[in-house]
């Protein structure tokens, strides 16, 4: 037997979720919570603001309205943030909490260009990119569970927070949604020697590449520092000893792969993999290189959440941190989707069908169906009628 899903269901699911977990309520009779939704996902869809999102759909309260609606259902920040994880969690499998996971914890950064609300800590600090060095800053959890990636916790870094407060903040809320880790799989970003000290007394193995310091192979005293594991040519073991600028050291195992490029990137020769563990027993080099490698599937994460994430040049940042969090669990949506309905049941571990529906496709089916129920604007105000084209 075969059945069919279309985008009313689809939208009506993600909807109510949405209007569950962060308790949404109706602004005035013409501005619905399911009004907010329909404009939301408009805007999620097209990438584009809430203004224009109201604009494109002919029946749709008028922007300030919606602006109204939408601070009203922002509270303190805390407050916001629990409502949104409550939301990416809300549909996680039972079973993804019976057995320890491995999580990759990393920073997403969205760039902007103006000045901070309240405060100077808004506004996170970091290597220029996007013509700015300024971004608002977010950390997420998240964990592969069977082939289906669900994103697990939220939390906004501030400007000039420690990495270590930022870890521990995420491993409490994955602790009070019952998921135990197994191994954390950390970007370099994170390499300092408070966040070894904490990841060891909390007692939480981990897995991290480490930051290349000190003298090039090329200098006339020769490499030093990590440099030193990084210049060699043949796989292998080693211990490193971090230190701190206030004094403070921390001991890791390091993991040295050595690998030929073979053309790769258009590059030939050797490369040097550094990888510093904690916590756990590695068989080989290329296991610590395939297992870190799992960690990638983060960045193709935060790339489809940037796919559903609407913009907007406001400097609030409650807004602003609405936005990540709706387009983080509509991700999460669809990939419940893939998990729960979509995929083909057999026996042992089911077949998933990604072909059957794009995330791209998704949002698609949310916007036809605020614009089914709104209308569609396609005409605007003009000074002058159009000329009719010569020898029609």
């Amino acid at each position: 037997m075969h059945y069919t899903i279309d985008r009313a269901s689809v939208q009506r699911h993600a909807a109510e979720l949405l209007r569950c977990c962060l308790n949404l309520q109706d602004y005035s009779a013409a501005c619905t919570a399911m009004t907010l939704l329909h404009v939301l996902f408009t805007a999620c869809s097209r990438m584009c603001s809430l203004s224009a999102a109201c604009w494109s759909l002919a029946t749709a309260p008028s922007r300030e309205t919606i602006r109204k609606a939408a601070l009203k259902a922002l509270k303190a920040r805390d407050d916001l943030l629990k409502r949104l994880n409550r939301a990416l969690t809300a549909e996680v499998p039972r079973a993804l909490l019976r057995r320890p996971q491995q999580v990759a914890i990393d920073l997403v950064l969205i760039p902007y260009h103006g000045l901070p609300l309240d405060a100077e800590l808004e506004v996170y600090r970091s290597q220029a990119r996007s013509g700015t060095s300024h971004f608002h800053a977010y950390a997420t959890a998240y964990v592969n569970y069977r082939g289906q990636r669900f994103t697990l916790a939220l939390t906004v870094v501030e400007r000039g927070e420690k990495m270590a407060e930022v870890l521990r903040r995420i491993f409490r809320k994955l602790s009070a949604l019952g998921v135990t880790t197994r191994m954390t799989l950390l970007d370099r970003g994170f390499w300092s020697v408070a966040v070894i000290r904490y990841l060891r007394r909390a007692k939480k193995p981990f897995l991290m590449p480490v930051v290349l310091r000190g003298r090039k192979p090329g200098h006339a005293d020769g490499p030093s520092g990590t440099r030193v594991f990084a210049a060699r040519k043949r796989s292998g073991w080693g211990r490193y000893i971090v230190k701190a600028a206030d004094g403070a050291v921390a001991r890791v195992a390091l993991g040295i792969h050595c690998r030929n490029y073979n053309g790769q990137w258009g590059r030939h020769g050797r490369q040097t993999l550094v990888y510093a563990f904690w916590g756990f027993e590695a068989s080989s080099t290329r296991w610590l290189r395939e297992t870190y490698r799992k960690r990638f599937a983060i960045e193709t994460s935060y790339r489809q959440a940037h796919q559903a994430r609407a913009r907007t040049c406001t400097r609030s940042p409650l807004v602003r941190l609405l936005l990540v969090g709706v387009a983080l669990t509509l991700r999460n949506v669809w990939v419940w989707l893939h998990y729960a309905v979509l995929s083909t049941p057999r026996k042992g571990n089911c077949r998933y069908n990604p072909g059957r529906l794009t995330l791209r496709t998704m949002l698609l089916w949310l916007q036809h169906q605020a614009e089914a129920e709104l209308g569609i604007r396609d005409e605007v105000l003009a000074e002058r009628p159009m000329p009719q084209r010569i020898g029609a």
